[in-house]
């Protein structure tokens, strides 16, 4: 059973590194962060929802691992993590829908792990949650869903992403969703209630 284990990280290290590998080499070769991150996520996340028949764990769990390889792909050349992030959620939806899974749920999870993995990276989480909600916006546009839920679905699991990694990023989170991002106003819904205290 340990030995399984151990094989299973093993795969998943090496499918995120070739991922990453596979996003800097595009990302150099035509100098377009947005098309270049696109371009591979859905592809990969479209081969390997195949192979997984669109398992809601699965899922999961392949959306994670494309959002660590991609952003660590971006932040090691240098690139756009605003553009990063929405190229992540228009990715994983257009590979999604091959398996005829993309929906909110799916933006709310793609984009929670964009932060959280952004905030591991020590990037920018104002810049990434703006991108997931360009992202969701453009993705909404092109599945037929309807782009305010879309954009709430993402700015809500931004904040969730946040929320888990602490009230500073939290914040930084909710100040760059305040207001209107590709047309579209952002409505805030609270995933973790904490204390409504206000400065004074």
């Amino acid at each position: 059973m340990e030995r399984e284990t151990e094989t299973m990280k093993r795969q998943d290290v090496g499918a995120i590194e070739t991922l990453k590998n596979g996003i800097v080499h595009a990302i150099e070769g035509a100098g377009d962060v947005t098309g270049a991150v696109v371009d591979t996520i859905s592809k990969t996340v479209a081969k390997t929802i195949e192979g997984i028949g669109g398992v809601a764990t699965s899922l999961m769990h392949t959306t994670s691992e494309v959002v660590q390889g991609a952003v660590e792909a971006v932040m090691e050349v240098g690139g756009d993590l605003g553009a990063a992030a929405k190229g992540i959620v228009l990715g994983v939806l257009r590979g999604s829908k091959e398996a005829g899974v993309a929906n909110l749920e799916t933006i709310g999870q793609t984009a929670e792990s964009v932060i959280k993995t952004t905030a591991r990276m020590s990037g920018d989480l104002g810049t990434a949650a703006k991108g997931l909600v360009a992202g969701a916006i453009q993705g909404a546009k092109e599945l037929g869903l309807d782009a305010t839920e879309a954009a709430t679905a993402a700015a809500t699991g931004a904040l969730k992403g946040a929320g888990e990694v602490g009230s500073e990023a939290g914040e930084k989170v909710r100040q760059a969703l305040t207001g209107t991002i590709s047309g579209v106003k952002t409505v805030l819904t609270q995933p973790f209630k904490k204390s409504e205290k206000s400065d004074s």
